[in-house]
């Protein structure tokens, strides 16, 4: 036995899906937009994994991983249903959005269940509602609220103002009383810092998402008395189920310290990781030049991991949706997602191909622990290495 690697690299779209339209995504390239804008990107570690054949890189030596893409099955582009189904819990219907906001009545009841008053309440970019309302906030000591084009029901509140065990009890209260038709996929705190002018969002932020409705690779693997360990916001996204061990870092670079440390120790299961910093910092800013950068920092780090690896190791660089910070848009965007496979099994340069669903991955992770009973989506565990272990 051995271990099992996904890292998400949060937002890390690779083109539009056929359907982009439909969520005014026309056009969006993560990837592809990132590189045009600086063809000199240095991201050659990626790129000899295979995401060379995937965009338009150069490939300085041989392809020495597989690589493809996949389409998302679920009709959504938010985190929450990107993460379940590379998990392989394909969600039927998209969670619900909020673009004129939340119901009057809801708002009243939640104000009172958790004895502040609200500002805000509308469709915004985090970091724009706190210039416009945070000092009103400060002031009264209501807290702000808003939404996106995403499923997510974001508070914001100042450290000074409201402490974080209680915005994070006021987000916990929200949890429980968005479901039904109000279900959102995640309740999201924004605590920030600083005075009016200077408002700035700190790293203290938490999800508290949809609990999985299903089962997920990371029961499936606990359940076989493996060990999950989640590293980032995988926690929050998966409300904790399924985790025998987590590490909930704030940035990527602490992401990936920990996978690292995850893939060395003395136990075989799953990792599973989120870099959140490309969508956090960079995708939903529009800072083009700041994604290119976090994907450089990445990569001069991608040797650490695969040096990390045991020989029956295979770790799966991927992403859960799009996030274009070249369009108008500040929201994600309906993408592909890059597959970056590698380990000391791995066939270097197969092509897996597009495949159908993101849940692809699971299926792999499931057929790669031998589970019998898995029957989500199409494994491409012997395309990628014939079927052998060691």
């Amino acid at each position: 036995m051995a271990k099992f690697i996904i890292v998400v690299m949060d937002s890390v779209g690779a083109g539009e899906m056929p359907d982009a339209a439909l969520f005014k995504d026309e056009g969006s390239d993560t990837l592809g937009h990132i590189i045009e804008a600086y063809p000199n990107i240095k991201i050659d570690n990626l790129s000899r994994l295979g995401l060379c054949k995937i965009k338009n890189l150069k490939c300085d030596g041989p392809v020495t991983g597989a690589y493809g893409t996949a389409a998302e099955l679920f009709a959504g582009k938010d985190t929450t249903g990107g993460h379940f189904e590379i998990s392989g819990l394909i969600l039927d219907k998209p969670f619900p959005t909020f673009p004129d906001g939340f119901p009057k009545d809801f708002m009243e009841k939640f104000e009172k269940a958790v004895g502040r008053g609200t500002l805000g309440n509308y469709p915004a970019s985090g970091t724009e509602i706190i210039k416009q309302l945070g000092s009103e906030h400060m002031k009264t000591g209501k807290i702000i609220v808003y939404t996106s084009a995403d499923s997510v029901f974001q508070i914001a509140a100042h450290e000074e103002v409201v402490t974080l065990d209680e915005l994070y009890a006021i987000c916990e209260k929200a949890r429980s009383m968005l479901v039904g038709d109000l279900g959102v996929g995640r309740v999201i705190a924004r605590p920030f810092i600083g005075g009016e002018g200077h408002f700035e969002r700190t790293k203290n932020r938490k999800d508290f998402s949809f609990e999985p409705p299903g089962e997920t690779i990371l029961t499936a693997v606990k359940n076989e008395g493996l060990e999950v360990m989640g590293i980032g916001k995988i926690e929050d996204i998966f409300a904790g189920v399924g985790l025998t061990g987590r590490n909930h870092t704030r940035d990527n670079d602490a992401g990936i310290t920990a996978t690292v440390d995850a893939i060395k120790a003395d136990y075989d299961g799953l990792v599973f990781t989120n870099l959140v910093d490309f969508d956090m910092l960079y995708g939903h800013r529009n800072n083009v030049q700041g994604y290119k950068e976090a994907l450089e920092a990445l990569d001069a780090r991608i040797p650490e991991i695969l040096d990390a690896l045991r020989p029956e190791d295979i770790v799966v660089f991927t992403a859960d949706h799009g996030c274009d910070p070249t369009t108008a848009s500040t929201d994600h965007s309906r993408e592909y997602i890059p597959i970056l496979v590698y380990g000391s099994t791995v066939k270097a340069g197969t092509d897996i191909g597009v495949r159908s669903t993101f849940a692809d991955i699971a299926a792999t992770a499931a057929e790669f622990f031998a589970l019998r009973n898995w029957h989500v989506g199409t494994s491409f565990y012997k395309q990628i290495t014939g079927g052998c272990k060691i």
